[in-house]
């Protein structure tokens, strides 16, 4: 048999599951907002993210793995980058240097 704090661990335990259950169901049912948030920015300004780096259109390319194409009709606000794109791009703005060793491996 268990011993009384056994029981008391196995029912916090289980207390902790059933509100994490819960916690999933209500947020698959868009019922919270509570817990991590993603923001991808609807406009990314690809140019200004390029030059803050100093890497011209061809290495800018290089080292994230975008088409050099993709990129110059970014830059020249003839397409919009997709949303996964722009979110690798807000990466890239705020940590440049994780990307490149994220992406060397």
């Amino acid at each position: 048999m268990f011993t009384r704090k056994e029981l008391k661990t196995m029912s916090n335990a289980g207390s902790k599951l059933i509100q994490s259950a819960n916690q999933a169901l209500a947020y698959a049912r868009e019922e919270t907002s509570d817990g991590f948030t993603v923001h991808v920015p609807e406009e990314i300004d690809v140019k200004s993210i390029r030059t803050s780096l100093g890497l011209t259109q061809p290495e800018f390319s290089s080292r994230f793995g975008f088409d050099v194409r993709a990129l110059q009709d970014w830059e020249q606000k003839r397409r919009q980058p997709d949303r996964a794109a722009r979110v690798l791009l807000t990466v890239i703005a705020h940590e440049p240097e994780a990307v490149s060793r994220a992406l060397a491996r």
